[in-house]
């Protein structure tokens, strides 16, 4: 399976942050949109990422306050970034490895969509249980003079 596979069934809606915002008007958008992460945009292109994890960082930092800090001051500016045609066991390596829990995804210098960890869990779960269907049905259909079939 593939991110491209992930990003079809999840769809492409984005939502964004430029590095010069206020953090405060960022948080507002992930508060309402229910999102862990924004992409932050440059120009076109993609300049960092922002989650949760670097918003907390920065409260710790500064007391609790946010201030007229901007989105750059908390975002992450070199954030993992994978293709349509990586192949999900390598995305979860490059996940766990890093601790990422959001992921870009790129064509070129193009931004496709974010994919989560909570979008390749439930990718893999639902190749597993496919698979056991496939498995079951398999084994249930087991032609009845097959030498190999069990108790045989």
């Amino acid at each position: 399976m593939k991110v491209s596979d992930i990003l079809r069934v999840k769809g492409n809606t984005l939502y964004t942050a430029t590095a010069d915002e206020p953090l405060a008007r960022a948080l507002d958008l992930m508060a309402e949109k229910d999102i862990g992460s924004l992409v932050v945009m440059g120009h076109g292109e993609l300049v960092g990422m922002l989650t949760f994890r670097e918003v907390i960082q920065v409260l710790v930092k500064k007391g609790g306050q946010i201030g007229t800090i901007t989105v750059r001051s908390a975002m992450d500016d070199a954030p993992m970034t994978c293709t349509m045609a990586t192949e999900l066991d390598e995305v979860r390596r490059m996940m766990l490895e890093r601790h990422a829990r959001y992921m870009p995804v790129m064509d070129q210098r193009m931004l496709m969509g974010v994919i989560s960890f909570y979008d390749v869990a439930k990718a893999v779960v639902e190749s597993q249980n496919f698979e056991n269907k496939m498995l079951k049905a398999y084994i249930r259909d087991w032609p009845q003079d097959h030498p190999n079939k069990a108790g045989n």
